[in-house]
């Protein structure tokens, strides 16, 4: 699939947060994640959050589709311990 994103807001994402989207696509590309409909901000385009591992640690990407075959990464960040959290028990009972 696809991923695509605004490069002014990829720099401002890595001054804000130390994470670029080209390394957040990494849990996009396959690896088993939680992924949550963000309804809160969901009201002009439909908004997904994923948790889950990249090399670095675990990271939340907010990020919607584009159609089909793209989606577009909006925010990148490390996760939180609650997130993280989150993504642990999610794995747990998916196992």
């Amino acid at each position: 699939m696809k991923v695509t994103w605004d490069e002014t807001k990829n720099h401002a994402n890595q001054k804000k947060h130390g994470l670029s989207f080209q390394e957040a696509r990494a849990l996009l590309d396959g690896t088993d994640c939680l992924e949550i409909f963000d309804e809160e901000h969901s009201q002009v385009e439909d908004r997904f959050i994923s948790i889950g591992p990249i090399a670095r640690g675990v990271i939340l990407v907010v990020w919607t589709e584009r159609d089909e075959k793209a989606i577009r990464i909006i925010s990148a960040r490390f996760a939180t311990k609650r997130e993280v959290s989150l993504y642990r028990a999610h794995m747990d009972r998916t196992r």
